[in-house]
């Protein structure tokens, strides 16, 4: 029942966000996404993953001092149908601790009503795990232009769930992405923009990870910007074209990138 009022208040904000005018040019033209154009956009952002790791030993999230609120995630049930998920999934993947997220978008059209939210997820998740032949989706949250947050990859949100999101840097890292394109010029939605700062700020709050910090990772594939092996500081706050030859989250989300970090810091108590 509880995974059940999610949804629906998931479709309830998604409707009242298309349905009342927001000025400004923080919102994208409104409109229905259709199938075809859906399943075109499977070619996403995602170019530059790679499938996880080995097994790790499960994550114990560390309470630090400058914790910052879980915002809501709407549960995987509220997307994944039983008629989409398989019937023997894989175990998740886990590291100790997340110390970074990467901020992707999808590449996949903005005019989109955000009651249709959890029918993209699913036809990014097919497109992952049908032509990819990936196990799950790679990203571990995605955010849509309501500022609905939702649960990408299965595991746990609290815990260190191996993604399949930055090539080479998908240990101790979660992905985030945001659904649409971003590129030059295109108006990001404040409240989409919110909702990643509040997600980074609990998520790298669990590691007591400042959002404005730069932190070390250690590239696991050379098809990344570092040879495998290499020890990279990279912002604990990033974008997937810091670690991996892409522009994803495109032009207009990344120039965004350091007014996020300040709001999360401020989000963790942070001066």
């Amino acid at each position: 029942m509880r995974v059940e009022r999610l949804a629906h208040r998931a479709r309830a904000a998604a409707r009242r966000c298309a349905a009342v005018p927001i000025p400004g040019p923080a919102l994208p033209v409104l409109g229905a996404l259709p199938g075809l154009a859906a399943a075109v956009a499977l070619a996403l952002c995602a170019a530059g993953v790679e499938r996880p790791a080995a097994v790790r030993a499960a994550s114990r999230p560390v309470s630090g001092v400058h914790a910052a609120p879980r915002p809501t995630i709407v549960p995987r049930s509220a997307w994944l149908t039983d008629g989409t998920a398989p019937a023997s999934p894989p175990p998740p993947r886990y590291d100790d601790r997340v110390v970074a997220v990467f901020v992707h978008h999808t590449d996949s059209p903005n005019a989109y009503d955000c009651a249709e939210t959890p029918r993209i997820i699913r036809y990014l998740y097919a497109g992952q795990t049908g032509a990819r032949d990936w196990d799950d989706i790679g990203y571990n949250f995605l955010v849509d232009r309501c500022g609905i947050i939702y649960e990408g990859r299965a595991g746990g949100v609290e815990r260190a769930v191996t993604g399949a999101h930055t090539q080479g840097f998908n240990h101790r890292t979660a992905g985030i992405a945001a659904i649409g394109t971003f590129t030059e010029g295109t108006p990001v939605p404040r409240v989409m923009s919110d909702a990643i700062a509040a997600l980074a700020a609990w998520k790298l709050g669990l590691s007591d990870t400042d959002p404005r910090a730069r932190v070390r990772l250690v590239s696991s594939n050379s098809r990344s910007r570092f040879s495998a092996g290499t020890a990279a500081a990279l912002p604990a706050l990033a974008a997937h074209k810091d670690a991996f030859m892409t522009s994803c989250p495109g032009a207009s989300l990344s120039a965004l990138l350091p007014e996020i970090r300040r709001l999360a810091a401020r989000l963790q108590g942070r001066a």
